[in-house]
């Protein structure tokens, strides 16, 4: 029987506390920060973080990609919405408004495929066509551990190190994707609503810098959208042990990127600049392409060796 609207706010709730809790095992930089804010008195306890959106990277081939693991969220009431090109990156993203002001904005981008050269289209497809159908087709959508389980499973064979590091000299993103599949890519601290002393994205950058977090510098550490209402930073990806096919039976172990952290401040909307207390709707909303463009290079190696 199909759920009704409050159930499927619960459903979702799993569904978002089994990525967070996932997420925040394998990025040791999560609990750093969250940690650091409690210290300062930024915030009482992890729950007061207002988590402004998540993000998802997908291959763009016809049975997976933004077709298919948005019907997870469309289906607990996230509404569509804009359109992202990324011409340089060859992708495509749209982000998803939340079905109630609490929960998370989500951002998923794809990789278009038939962009790359045929050598990386053949390596791509060699692992996403192990999927025949689209595999939602298959998921109870009312069931969030099924889902949540879904999410942190592998859809298809472990890739060769060979593989990996042929995408990467090509696509960082493609390399990232046929490791990590759907992994929670970043979650993203809200800024504008801390205390004073933290409350921009310029402050709360020299608060995480002073306590020795990486942050990403790809087009200047602080990205600004065009009309200068959302101010976006992050960390730099952790770098995680992965264990690859070795191609002869066996397996071996690289150092790759892994997931950040991002914080976003999004300024009030101009016809409410002098407004003493401001909601969600009055402040900038959705994504700016030229933001998201640097941010997404919080995974590249240009970044990640860095960390030192």
């Amino acid at each position: 029987m199909e759920l009704t609207a409050p159930n499927r706010l619960s459903t979702l709730e799993i569904v978002l506390d089994g990525l967070m809790r996932r997420y925040q095992e394998r990025v040791p930089d999560v609990g750093g920060i969250i940690a650091a804010m409690q210290e300062a008195g930024l915030i009482a306890q992890p729950g007061d973080i207002e988590n402004d959106h998540i993000a998802f990277r997908t291959m763009g081939v016809p049975q997976l990609g933004i077709a298919s693991l948005e019907r997870i969220f469309l289906h607990y009431g996230y509404q569509k919405r804009d359109y992202y090109n990324f011409p340089a990156k060859k992708l495509n993203a749209y982000w998803y408004a939340p079905p109630q002001p609490e929960y998370p904005r989500i951002f998923i981008s794809e990789l278009r495929v038939d962009d790359l050269s045929e050598t990386a289209q053949r390596i791509i497809r060699s692992y996403t066509d192990e999927v025949a159908t689209d595999p939602v087709d298959a998921l109870d959508l009312d069931d969030g551990a099924a889902v949540d389980a879904f999410l942190h499973q592998a859809l298809w064979r472990l890739p060769t190190l060979s593989d990996y590091e042929t995408l990467a000299a090509e696509s960082e993103y493609a390399a990232w994707v046929i490791y990590n599949r759907y992994y929670l890519n970043h979650f993203t601290i809200t800024i504008h609503n801390l205390p004073e002393s933290a409350n921009t994205i310029a402050k709360f950058n020299d608060f995480l810098e002073a306590r020795g977090f990486q942050l990403n510098d790809s087009g200047g550490k602080i990205k600004v959208s065009d009309d200068g209402l959302l101010l976006q930073s992050s960390t730099v990806a952790q770098m995680i042990d992965a264990e690859f096919a070795d191609g002869r039976g066996g397996t071996v172990t690289r150092s790759i990127s892994g997931s950040y952290v991002e914080f976003a401040e999004r300024r009030p909307l101009p016809e409410f600049s002098d407004a003493a207390a401001l909601d969600r709707a009055q402040r900038r909303d959705g994504f700016e392409a030229s933001n998201a463009d640097k941010i997404f290079e919080s995974t590249y190696s240009d970044q990640t060796r860095k960390r030192g």
